[in-house]
């Protein structure tokens, strides 16, 4: 029995280790490696050859092991105020975009956690079923709507609400309208995750004590749906920071997101040493509030 034992206690250890090893590898593989790549051309010099930056580890003719590693891309980043002004207009664009699809995407989550099952499904089908089309094409169809002969303005003509037509293509509004319309998803099916879990009881104990529904609200649902809140919101704000299609197709020329910049200086400047740079730091930027959910998780953990 003692050997039998401690075989089925090698196969389950074995059996765990396969389990978290293969999302492991999965990581290292398509994150770490190419992290640890970026990372060292950040610190290289840019040259004109192939590939356009000089090695940070390399032999030199008197047959000794050189590194040369390079801060001035770091500095240039911290000298130039193109890449600070396209830094923080893709915070401002990413913040507010969140904070649009909270406020659109919270109510329409719970309506569909409180609606009855068949309704339920049709609601959660609406939400999911614009991913079954092309993003760049629901990105080329918000050019037809909101350009000066679009269906949105005509519309706004008929109804005598403006007397000619708005300018709403390539303005930073246009930004606004395609990554709320683009990341909405993102925000209710985290919210509705949450939402749907809750127990309808706690609501009709505070009913029962005298407590409104707005006052019920504020003090069970929306303390309970905090988790769903931070999911949504950095599922929201973290991949809008860098995004790139919708502000080179509905954008304005004279404001760059990071994510554009990034893309022009690794393709038309050829400048891979600061783009890799650029890069670098928007990540570290943008794990910081991975870290602060991470530690709101522990702390409620340990409340718990």
């Amino acid at each position: 029995m003692g050997a039998i034992t401690r075989l089925s206690l090698w196969v389950e250890g074995r059996g765990r280790a396969l389990v978290s090893g293969i999302p492991l590898a999965w990581l290292a593989l398509f994150f770490l490696i190419p992290f640890l790549i970026v990372l060292k051309i950040s610190f290289s010099e840019a040259r004109l050859a192939m590939p356009p930056y000089a090695p940070l580890i390399e032999w030199t003719r008197a047959h000794a092991l050189a590194i040369r590693v390079h801060l001035d891309n770091y500095h240039l980043l911290a000298g130039d105020p193109l890449y600070l002004d396209s830094l923080l207009y893709s915070l401002r664009v990413a913040a507010g975009s969140t904070v649009c699809c909270l406020a659109l995407g919270y109510p329409m989550a719970l309506a569909i956690a409180r609606a009855r099952a068949p309704r339920r499904h049709l609601l959660l089908m609406a939400i999911i079923l614009p991913f079954w089309t092309s993003f760049l094409l629901r990105v080329y169809a918000w050019i037809g709507l909101l350009q000066d002969n679009g269906v949105v303005n005509h519309l706004l003509l008929a109804l005598h609400l403006i007397d000619r037509p708005l300018v709403m293509v390539n303005t930073t509004f246009a930004v606004y309208v395609g990554i709320v319309y683009s990341y909405l998803p993102f925000m209710v099916l985290p919210l509705y995750a949450n939402l749907e879990k809750h127990d309808a009881a706690l609501l009709e104990a505070a009913a029962d004590l005298g407590a409104r529904p707005w006052r019920a609200f504020c003090r069970i649902t929306l303390p309970l749906s905090a988790p769903g809140i931070m999911a949504g919101v950095l599922l929201v704000f973290i991949p809008a920071v860098g995004e790139f299609v919708i502000p080179a197709l509905l954008g304005p020329a004279n404001q760059l997101m990071i994510g554009r910049v990034i893309s022009n200086e690794f393709f038309e400047n050829r400048d891979w040493p600061v783009a890799s740079a650029l890069a670098i730091v928007m990540l570290v930027l943008l794990l910081m509030p991975i870290v602060l959910l991470q530690r709101y998780r522990g702390r409620g953990l340990a409340r718990a």
